[in-house]
């Protein structure tokens, strides 16, 4: 595939739902990405492309209870915080922040992005979040986190030179410099950065200078990109990473979002990874509109990762955009134990706890539909719409019973309920776009709730306003997560299906 023309718009965002902190790296003709994932197991989701914007998840980076062991009572939104993805001495490292009691930064390694990767190495002598690497001529690895401190360091080893030290404090007045990058272009080093805090302030700047330690000279056109102020329907603008094409154009991919409905607006996809172009202009990078358009050619109407619309379930193992809270031992989560279907085995006693034993995917559409056949014979769980332990909406079935709860804040309440045929059934959610006309305080969305009937027919139990599933409400750094949970005993699911809806 080509390279989108630099005059282009292309289609955004390329890695649609909660896909934050985007950081890339080339190696020869294939591109390689990683974002964050913070409560959610496994971390660091990675993906593959050719041509920047048609991109396949082709494993996790953090895969394996070795690498990554959340305590149950991490919160959401904690966890694991941006990743850096870099190419050196033909081997990948990965240098990410585990934001926990006992976490602190840490290095894994593989020769094949697909994995597997490395047990960590880790960094006690770096301190912060965001951590970044960079390597100058001589082989010094220099290690870069948000403050902007840098410290030198064997990555291989974990081992620090020196104290950190702070080599720039960002735009003066602009809150939480953050997500720094360094890189060698021509004849500088360009420290690229986020500030101005990952809400609507959000924006990326850089500054530049002659030794990878600084001192560094901020750019006068600062911040290079922000939407602060502005109507534009992508928002939050940063924490972005640059990367230059085998033809020699520069592009830029970075995090934003979607806000939907009326004041102040309401995110629910999380903060998704936008493209855009980069020229130079007297030794400074010049950021292209990471525009949001969907009808630009060639590009399809709903790009993005690969991600079968249905899973049978049928493999030995999850495939790699199932996500779990926090951890996924085998005796809760298995395929194995009755094949062809999912079995999910109750942990915490419903999804408003720590524990609960919850497996979904993304939701990458502001309009969609998710399905899953369940049988409840010897347990209580459904299906979800996941904010957090405070913030979640599901259909729950239990023997010949079925209702719909929803959690908001303090507030629990059982919806709706019916009664049911013994069996296996179809629980249902749809997302789609709120009832017209559009006021200053109409929501972003309706999330419906509720089971199909034997004719292959929805019947909603319930249609909540989702603005109390977004991050304007519940805050956090996550999107919405659709899928399956046991509450209760032992609940095995079919299959599952997900699917854009128009709107």
């Amino acid at each position: 595939m080509s390279l989108p023309q630099q005059t282009a718009r292309a289609a955004n965002p390329v890695i649609p739902g909660f896909h934050p902190d985007p950081s890339i790296c080339r190696v020869g003709e294939d591109y390689y990405l990683a974002c964050s994932s913070f409560e959610y197991f496994p971390g660091v989701p990675l993906f593959h492309s050719r041509d920047l914007v048609h991109w396949t998840q082709i494993g996790n980076a953090l895969d394996r209870p070795s690498q990554l062991s959340l305590p149950v009572d991490t919160p959401s939104s904690a966890g694991i915080y941006a990743p850096t993805l870099r190419h050196h001495d033909g081997r990948f490292w990965l240098i990410v922040t585990d934001v926990h009691e006992g976490g602190g930064n840490l290095v894994v390694t593989a020769t094949d992005p697909a994995g597997p990767w490395s047990d960590p190495v880790r960094l006690p002598g770096v301190p912060g979040i965001d951590p970044d690497l960079a390597w100058d001529e001589d082989g010094t690895c220099w290690c870069t986190v948000a403050g902007v401190a840098q410290v030198r360091i064997d990555p291989s080893t974990g081992q620090t030179y020196g104290p950190p030290h702070e080599v720039w404090s960002g735009t003066p007045g602009a809150k939480a410099p953050e997500a720094p990058h360094l890189y060698r272009i021509g004849g500088y080093w360009y420290l690229l950065i986020a500030e101005g805090g990952t809400e609507r302030g959000h924006g990326v700047s850089v500054a530049r200078g002659r030794t990878p330690s600084g001192p560094f000279e901020p750019c006068p056109a600062n911040p290079v990109l922000t939407h602060r102020g502005t109507d534009r329907p992508v928002q939050n603008t940063g924490h972005a990473d640059l990367v230059q094409a085998p033809d020699g154009s520069w592009w830029m991919v970075l995090l934003g979002v979607r806000p939907r409905g009326g004041t102040p607006g309401w995110h629910v996809l999380g903060r998704e990874t936008f493209l855009a172009p980069v020229t130079w202009a007297d030794g400074w990078p010049v950021i292209g509109e990471p525009a949001l358009d969907l009808t630009a050619p060639p590009w399809p109407l709903v790009p993005g990762p690969a991600a079968e619309p249905r899973d049978d379930f049928d493999l030995g193992e999850l495939r790699p955009y199932w996500i779990s809270l926090r951890d996924r031992p085998a005796e809760l989560c298995t395929t194995k134990e009755r094949p062809g279907w999912l079995t999910l085995r109750a942990r915490g006693g419903s999804l408003d706890e720590p524990d609960a034993v919850f497996t979904g995917r993304r939701q990458q559409h502001p309009s969609c539909r998710a399905r899953t056949l369940v049988d409840a014979a010897q347990g209580r769980g459904g299906l979800a719409v996941r904010l957090d332990e405070r913030h979640h909406y599901a259909i729950e079935a239990s023997g010949t019973q079925v209702r719909v709860i929803a959690r908001v804040g303090d507030l629990r309440t059982v919806v709706a309920t019916r009664h049911v045929a013994a069996g296996p059934l179809v629980l249902a959610v749809t997302v789609t776009d709120p009832p017209l006309p559009h006021e200053p305080r109409t929501g972003p969305d309706v999330v419906s709730l509720g089971v199909e009937e034997p004719d292959g027919t929805f019947t909603a139990l319930g249609g909540l306003d989702g603005r109390y599933l977004s991050t304007e409400v519940a805050g956090g750094f996550t999107g919405r997560v659709l899928g399956m949970y046991a509450a209760a005993g032992t609940v095995h699911f079919d299959w599952f299906d997900y699917a854009p809806l128009p709107g």
